[in-house]
């Protein structure tokens, strides 16, 4: 071997021994310093788990967030599927509230949900309080009640406090990145719901839950507000079914309070 390749190859070697070092150079913390693994050991420990509840509400808009009317949200929806995605440039959710809710998973109040892609509608989907709709018409209520308990479960974080619920901390964990604290409610019928509260600012940022599709997640993000509002929209709402991501609802632009047509 020439003196020039026995140069190169000895370089090439010596880069790969620096990169290996590097890759290899973080050191597992010592016992006494455990607490320097972000979530390995509980943050603020005296909070409970009504305590981190009750600064999750404050933080997403206090009353006007536990007891909202009704909700308009606009934006758009990339989903995923065999690997590839679809968008809908036009997604709209209107919402109008119940003021009780007993089964975190159940439907209540009112919704209607579109999807557009372009001028051709990709998802009509409504619930009236008792029937629910699609773009083809009414849905059988056995169909219907299997969809809603895959999807519902958000709203349980208003209701939390109410009479009959109970919230239970559990350990912190990573999302995304950041600290957050996890505490299990469990409805009056027995129903458990996780929710990860950002430890660093209390803003929601999950939500899990056996469904009859798999154990559903969502992932919150991209807090915004609008003048005169104590109101913080999550803009971005990642949803999984067993670890896989389904889809990504991006919220742009919402109203509070509004009065709905029927």
């Amino acid at each position: 071997m020439s003196t020039g390749r026995l140069g190169i190859h000895r370089a090439v070697g010596g880069i790969l021994l620096l990169l290996l070092a590097s890759c290899g150079s973080e050191e597992p913390p010592a016992l006494m310093s455990r607490d320097a693994l972000p979530a390995a050991v509980q943050s603020q420990p005296a909070l409970s788990g009504h305590d981190i509840i009750a600064r999750a509400h404050a933080a997403a808009g206090g009353h006007a967030f536990v007891r909202p009317a009704s909700l308009t949200l606009r934006g758009y929806n990339i989903v995923h599927a065999d690997g590839g995605e679809t968008l809908w440039d036009r997604y709209v959710m209107w919402r109008v509230f119940a003021d009780r809710k007993q089964e975190a998973h159940d439907a209540s109040g009112k919704v209607r949900i579109e999807g557009w892609r372009g001028e051709e509608i990709a998802l009509l989907l409504t619930f009236d309080g008792e029937r629910t709709y699609t773009q083809d018409g009414p849905m059988p209520d056995s169909s219907a009640n299997v969809m809603w308990a895959s999807n519902f479960g958000f709203g349980a974080i208003r209701h939390a406090l109410d009479e009959g619920w109970q919230q239970r901390r559990l350990q912190d964990r990573l999302i995304d990145g950041q600290i957050s604290h996890l505490v299990e409610l469990t409805d009056p019928t027995g129903s458990k719901t996780l929710f990860g509260i950002r430890s660093s600012d209390f803003a929601i940022s999950y939500v899990g839950f056996s469904t009859p599709r798999g154990w559903h997640e969502r992932r919150y993000s991209h807090y915004f507000g609008k003048p005169g509002s104590s109101w913080r929209q999550a803009g971005r709402v990642r949803l999984f079914y067993d670890g896989v991501k389904v889809n990504e609802a991006v919220w742009t632009d919402f109203d509070l309070n509004e009065d709905l047509p029927d």
